[in-house]
C-alpha cells in the first residue's frame, strides 16, 4: 500500500463527484439516487477505536449501546466515525493508518464511494494519546486574549486534520451559572461576552485548519438546578436570550461554526433535542445557521429513557429530526432500523430525512469527501510506506516544540494572582515547603477531557504519552539553589488529616510555604471536577481547608497555589495568606508557567473568568446580578465574592487617567466615542487588562448592575503609556424587552472602565436619544479598541 492510494472512479464522473459543479446541485443529484436505507446511513455514526497495529478500526462497546455489525452496516454507507483516536491509547501514525484503511473500506463498500466523517474531542487539545494537552477553556477565559486562543485552536485543528479527522467537538459555550456544576472547567466563564468572544476565536482557529467546529451545549446545560449534571433547567426566556444564547449567536454569526450539538437538558419541560423553536426556528430560520446539528451522545435515545417525551426509539428519532437534529451520535440506535420502519409506516415523513441528509452531504461535499479521486491518505502519512506499520510507529508528533511553547504561553497568560502582600515574587528563597495533594501529581494540571484523565485512567500501564512535570519538578528547576521539602499533608478528597502534623513541621522550618491545592479531574464521580463530578458546596474538597488553616497557624508566609477546575472559597486564606495564585487546569506546561509567576520570571496577567466566592454556599451566584442579588439587610447571606469577575494582580502598577468623551450623546442606532490613558507606573513590564462594563440605571425590565461589553490587553514597559480610544455601538446596550424582542432604549447609561467588575477606575455618563430601536441577529457585538503610544512630556526648560 503506497501513499498515492485513491478511491477508483469510472471514466464518466457522476454529477455528485464533480468538484466543478455547484455544491447544491451535486447534493440534490446524490439524494435523488439514494435509497431510504442509504439516506439514513448518512445520519448516524459508529463508535470505534483505531488499531494500534494499523489495522482497521474496531467497534467500541459502550455500556449504553448494543454491539454494532460493521459488515452489515457498510454496504448502505456510514455517516460518521466516532472518536477513532480518542477511545484507547494508539500511536498517532498507526491510528492514522487504521483510519485510512477503514475509510478506504467504507468508501469501497457503498455504491457512491462516500467515506465517513471522523470526529474527535478537542476541548483542551486533540484528545488522543501523545497529543499536546493545552489549558482547559476556563483558562482560555482567564487570558482575555482571543488572538492567542485563535492561534491555539488553529494548531489543534492542524493536528486533527493531519491524521484524517474532520470535526472537533468544541468549544463549550455554556455560561457558568452555578460554580458547583462539575463541568465549569469546560466553560470559558460566567460572562456571555467573554464566553462569546473567546469561543468565537476558537471556532475561527479550528475552522481555519479545515476542521468543523461544534458549538455545545445548545442551550442552557450549565444552568441545571443545584449545579447537578443533566438536571432540569429552570429559566425564563429573557435569561436564556440575554445570557445563555449570545455566545452561540456570536459564534454562528461571526465564527462560521459548521456544527452545533444539542444539550442534554430540558428547559421548562422541553428537551433541547426536541425543541423545534430552538434548533430550527431560532438557530436556522432566525440566525441563518446552515451547518449540521449533531446529538450529544445518546441524547436522542434520552428523549425516551430520561425525558419521557417519546414512547419508543422511532418516536424519539422522529421527534429529534422534526426539531432539527441531523446526526445521531455516538452510534446508531434510533436513526437506524427504528427510523426506517417509522418512515415505512408513515410515522415520520421521508422529507425530514432528506432535509437532514442535505445538510450532512453538503458538509461532506465542502470537506472534499465526495470529490472524484478523493484520497484517504492524511497529510501526516503523505509519502510514507503504508505497508510497513512498524516503521510508521513514532513518526507522527502531535506534541511538537511549537505546540508546547504555545501551550506554555496560554498557561502563563491564564495564571491569576489573586492577592499578594509583597511576598511574591520569591527572591532567592533558601527553604521552600511544598505542601499539598497537588505538589507531586503529574495529572494535576489536566482537565477531565484531556486524554490521560478521560481515557488513560482505564489503561494504567500505558504511559501518558506527554511530559507532565509536577509542581515539585518545576519549582526545583526554577529555584535550583533552594532547599525544597515536599509533604503531601492530605489527599485531594480523601479527608485524611494524619499528614497535617508533618506539613506543619515542614512549614515551620521554611522561609515560605507553597500550598498546592485544588482538584483532581475525572468523570462521573472519579474526580472532584469534571463531567458528573458536581459539588455540594464550594469548600475545598476533602481536608484541604483544614490543611490550609494549619499552615496559616504556623506564622510562615503561605502561598496557596490552586490547580482546580472551579473557584473555591478559601476561608481565612483570603485575609491571612501571603499571596494566592489561581490556575484552572493549565495543561502540560502549567507547572512551568506557575513556577515562572512565583519567581517573577513571568508577570501575572490573567484575570478571573469566574468570581471566587468568600463563602462556601450561596450558590448559584454570578457577578451578573441585578440590584436585588446584591448584599443587603433583607438577607443573612452576603453573595459578595472574595475576588470579583475580572480581578487579577500584577507585579507592577498602572494608572488610568485623562478620560475624554468625544461623543457623549448618540441616538439608539449610533455610537459613543471616548478615550483615556493607561500608564505603567512600576519598575517592570506588565500587561493591564482594560475591561469595559455597561451600567443601565433605568430600563423597562430588570438589568444586571453591570455587564462586560469589551476588553483589551495593554502590554506596557516601565513608564510607558498608551492612549486607548474606544468606540461603543449603541447595539451593546440592547437587551430583551417586555415584548420579547431585543431592543435599545433611549436614556442615560454609565460606561465603566475597570480593572475588574469590582474595581472601576473611570466612568463616563452617556445618553441614548431617539426612539426605541428593535434589533435582530445582525447587530454589532463588539466595542472597538484602538491603542496609541503616548509620547513622554518634554522636560521643562
Amino acid at each position: 500500500m503506497t501513499a498515492n492510494v485513491a478511491v477508483e472512479t469510472t471514466p464518466e464522473v457522476p454529477l455528485w463527484n464533480d468538484p466543478t459543479q455547484d455544491v447544491g446541485t451535486r447534493v440534490s443529484a446524490l439524494i435523488d439516487a439514494m435509497t431510504l436505507q442509504e439516506k439514513t446511513a448518512q445520519l448516524y455514526g459508529v463508535w470505534v477505536g483505531a488499531s494500534d497495529e494499523g489495522g482497521e478500526v474496531a467497534p467500541h462497546q459502550h455500556d449504553m449501546e448494543e454491539a454494532v455489525d460493521l459488515d452489515a452496516l457498510l454496504p448502505a454507507g456510514l455517516g460518521q466515525l466516532t472518536r477513532p483516536f480518542g477511545t484507547a491509547p494508539v500511536d498517532p501514525a498507526l491510528g492514522a493508518l487504521s483510519l485510512l484503511r477503514t475509510q478506504t473500506r467504507i468508501a469501497a463498500a457503498n455504491r457512491f464511494g462516500i467515506p465517513a466523517l471522523a470526529h474527535e474531542e478537542c476541548l483542551a487539545g486533540f484528545a488522543t494519546w501523545g497529543a499536546t494537552a493545552y489549558p482547559v477553556p476556563l483558562s482560555w477565559g482567564a487570558t482575555f486574549d482571543p488572538g492567542l486562543i485563535h492561534r491555539m485552536a488553529a494548531a489543534i485543528g492542524r493536528d486533527l486534520r493531519s491524521v484524517g479527522v474532520h470535526q472537533g467537538l468544541a468549544p463549550v459555550l455554556d455560561v457558568v451559572r452555578d460554580a458547583r456544576w462539575g463541568r465549569v472547567e469546560e466553560t470559558i466563564g460566567e460572562d456571555p461576552y467573554l464566553v462569546g468572544s473567546i469561543g468565537t476565536a476558537y471556532v475561527r482557529g479550528l475552522e481555519s485548519a479545515g476542521v468543523v467546529a461544534t458549538l455545545k451545549h445548545f442551550a442552557g446545560y450549565s444552568a441545571s438546578r443545584a449545579g447537578r449534571n443533566l438536571a432540569p433547567v429552570g429559566m425564563g426566556p429573557r435569561e436564556r436570550a440575554d445570557v445563555v444564547l449570545p455566545p452561540f449567536e456570536m459564534a454562528v454569526h461571526e465564527g462560521g461554526a459548521g456544527s452545533v450539538m444539542h444539550a442534554y437538558t430540558d428547559t421548562d419541560g422541553v428537551p433541547s433535542a426536541a425543541d423545534e423553536d430552538l434548533l430550527t426556528g431560532l438557530l436556522r430560520d432566525t440566525w441563518g445557521f446552515a451547518g449540521t446539528v449533531v446529538a450529544d451522545y445518546f441524547g436522542i435515545a434520552f428523549l425516551s429513557t430520561l425525558h419521557g417525551v417519546a414512547g419508543d426509539w422511532a418516536e424519539a428519532a422522529g421527534t429529534a429530526l422534526r426539531a432539527g437534529v441531523d446526526v445521531e451520535l455516538p452510534t446508531v440506535k434510533t436513526f437506524g432500523a427504528p427510523l426506517a420502519e417509522a418512515v415505512a409506516a408513515g410515522r415520520v415523513p421521508e422529507a425530514l430525512i432528506d432535509r437532514a441528509l442535505r445538510r450532512v452531504l453538503t458538509q461532506k461535499t465542502r470537506l472534499g469527501l465526495l470529490d472524484a479521486g478523493w484520497n484517504p491518505v492524511p497529510a501526516a502519512l503523505a509519502g510514507a510506506d503504508l505497508d510497513d506499520p512498524d516503521a510508521l510507529r513514532g513518526t507522527v508528533d502531535l506534541d511538537t516544540a511549537e505546540n508546547r511553547e504555545l501551550a506554555r504561553t496560554v498557561a502563563e497568560e491564564a495564571v491569576v494572582l489573586l492577592s499578594n502582600d509583597g511576598t511574591l515574587p520569591l527572591v532567592r528563597p533558601r527553604r521552600i515547603a511544598l505542601v499539598g495533594p497537588n505538589a507531586t501529581a503529574p495529572t494535576a494540571v489536566l482537565g477531565c477531557y484531556s486524554f490521560p484523565q478521560h481515557v488513560g485512567v482505564h489503561h494504567p500501564r500505558t504511559p501518558p504519552g506527554i511530559d507532565l512535570p509536577t509542581l515539585e519538578d518545576a519549582l526545583r528547576r526554577e529555584f535550583p539553589d533552594a532547599e525544597v521539602t515536599v509533604v503531601r499533608g492530605t489527599g485531594v478528597d480523601d479527608g485524611d488529616v494524619s499528614g497535617i502534623p508533618d506539613a506543619v513541621g515542614a512549614a515551620r522550618g521554611a522561609d515560605v510555604v507553597v500550598a498546592a491545592l485544588g482538584d483532581r479531574a475525572g468523570l462521573f464521580g472519579r474526580g472532584t471536577s469534571g463531567e458528573g463530578c458536581d459539588a455540594e458546596s464550594l469548600a475545598l474538597p476533602g481536608a484541604q481547608q483544614a490543611l490550609l488553616d494549619a499552615l496559616l497557624d504556623t506564622g510562615t508566609p503561605v502561598v496557596p497555589v490552586l490547580l482546580a477546575g472551579r473557584p473555591y472559597a478559601l476561608g481565612r486564606a483570603v485575609d491571612e495568606a501571603a499571596a494566592i495564585v489561581q490556575s484552572f487546569f493549565p495543561g502540560e506546561e502549567g507547572t512551568t508557567a506557575l513556577a515562572g509567576v512565583l519567581s517573577g520570571r513571568t508577570d501575572p496577567s490573567g484575570r478571573l473568568p469566574v468570581s471566587v466566592p468568600r463563602g462556601t454556599g450561596g450558590q448559584p451566584a454570578t457577578y451578573l446580578g441585578a440590584r436585588l442579588a446584591q448584599a443587603g439587610d433583607v438577607s443573612s447571606i452576603d453573595p459578595t465574592p472574595a475576588y470579583a469577575f475580572g480581578h487579577g494582580l500584577s507585579y507592577t502598577s498602572f494608572d488610568w487617567d485623562d478620560l475624554t468623551v468625544d461623543r457623549p450623546e448618540a441616538d439608539t442606532g449610533g455610537e459613543f466615542s471616548l478615550a483615556f490613558t493607561v500608564r505603567n507606573t512600576g519598575d517592570r513590564a506588565g500587561t493591564e487588562v482594560v475591561q469595559l462594563y455597561l451600567h443601565d440605571p433605568v430600563a423597562s425590565v430588570v438589568q444586571p448592575v453591570q455587564r462586560l461589553i469589551g476588553y483589551a490587553r495593554v502590554p506596557l514597559a516601565p513608564g510607558e503609556a498608551r492612549r486607548l480610544r474606544i468606540t461603543v455601538p449603541a447595539d451593546l446596550a440592547s437587551f430583551t424587552g417586555r415584548a420579547g424582542h431585543r431592543v435599545v432604549e433611549p436614556g442615560e447609561l454609565r460606561l465603566r472602565m475597570a480593572a475588574s467588575s469590582a474595581d472601576v477606575r473611570l466612568t463616563a455618563t452617556v445618553t441614548l436619544t431617539g426612539a426605541e430601536r428593535r434589533l435582530d441577529h445582525n447587530r454589532r457585538f463588539h466595542a472597538r479598541f484602538e491603542q496609541e503610544p503616548v509620547r513622554p512630556a518634554e522636560p521643562a526648560v
